[in-house]
């Protein structure tokens, strides 16, 4: 048998991108998610991959997405929580508003979706020890909110440069996409032992093996518009690097690995959106037949319940850096 390989999509919508990148226009709440879901939806169903989806609370919580959500509850895929208001400086919210975030994304993703999340992913990647302890108490099965990288730091670098901020939103902002302290988080889940006594597994989305590089869709997408070919053979590379240490690789996917720049105009801003969108799905596709060659394609619930079947499974303590708390959502 393949070893298991768990296959996740973050939807962050139009407007997420917008708001993190301090355009004007991001509070009307614009989509793609009409275009974007039917899209994947078809692409997945004609390769046989079942995934997770990680949705977005405040898209669930609007009629006019909800037709594309429910095509998503109604499908084979699993549904989860990519919290409320999409703030990646989640991290720094306070315990009741970590719950009431939580609460109001799972309520609205089980309305458009009939489904009740059991997995979450912070956006941006965004955790804290209050965030996996509402997790726990909420009954979550998993945690898929950690990026073991060193780059954090420079990646918030070129999103400063790039993004319409003012000194509010760059404090607010301080600790987007991790330190370099992530880099030393485990590359294979694990299990988070909390303060209060309870737990939850710990899925990470995986990078290079030793190298500790992402190696995520977009960023293969966004090496492939200098060398396809190099960008190909990296990824097969950390695909061999997970076989022989042993890593169960959990691969993040986002809606603009499917949509290019003739979809989204407005995404320009973002690397890898000068290529069209037949062009990026041709790559796509060749990057998961690369996977499903090597690996069984799970969604993320399914490779959780495989993980709490582990006696063997390690346990950490959380090492997370406490922020000033944030302006209320």
């Amino acid at each position: 048998m393949k070893p298991i390989a768990s296959l996740s999509l973050d939807l962050d919508n139009l407007w997420s991108y917008m708001k993190v990148h301090n355009d004007p226009g991001w509070e009307s709440f614009p989509s793609y998610l009409d275009l974007v879901v039917p899209r994947v939806l078809d692409f997945l169903e004609s390769r046989r991959h079942a995934i997770t989806f990680f949705v977005v609370g405040q898209d669930a919580a609007i009629p006019r997405n909800r037709e594309a959500l429910a095509r998503i509850g109604n499908s084979r895929h699993e549904v989860g929580n990519h919290s409320f208001a999409h703030e990646p400086w989640l991290h720094r919210y306070t315990r009741t508003q970590v719950d009431d975030e939580i609460a109001r994304a799972e309520d609205a993703i089980r309305t458009a979706t009939g489904r009740k999340p059991e997995g979450f992913r912070g956006p941006g990647f965004s955790v804290s020890t209050t965030v996996l302890e509402v997790l726990a108490a909420r009954g979550y099965r998993f945690d898929a909110s950690t990026l073991p990288t060193f780059i954090g730091p420079l990646a918030r670098a070129y999103y400063f440069m790039t993004a319409r901020l003012g000194s509010k939103e760059r404090e607010e902002r301080g600790a987007l996409f991790g330190t370099v302290r992530d880099g030393m988080r485990p590359v294979n889940p694990y299990r988070w032992r909390l303060p209060s006594g309870s737990s939850i597994v710990e899925i990470p989305v995986t990078v290079f093996p030793v190298a500790r590089v992402p190696f995520h869709l977009s960023y293969v997408l966004y090496l492939s518009t200098f060398s396809e070919a190099a960008a190909r053979l990296y990824f097969r590379t950390a695909l061999e690097a997970c076989l022989r240490t042993g890593v169960e690789p959990s691969i993040l996917m986002h809606p603009l690995d499917f949509l290019g720049g003739d979809d989204v105009k407005e995404l320009a801003f973002f690397p890898g959106m000068n290529l069209p969108a037949r062009v990026k799905l041709e790559r796509v596709s060749r990057y998961l037949g690369d996977l499903a060659d090597r690996f069984e394609i799970l969604p993320m619930g399914v490779h959780a319940r495989a993980l709490e079947a582990r006696t063997d499974l390690p346990v950490r303590d959380p090492d997370f850096v406490e922020m000033p708390a944030a302006t209320a959502p």
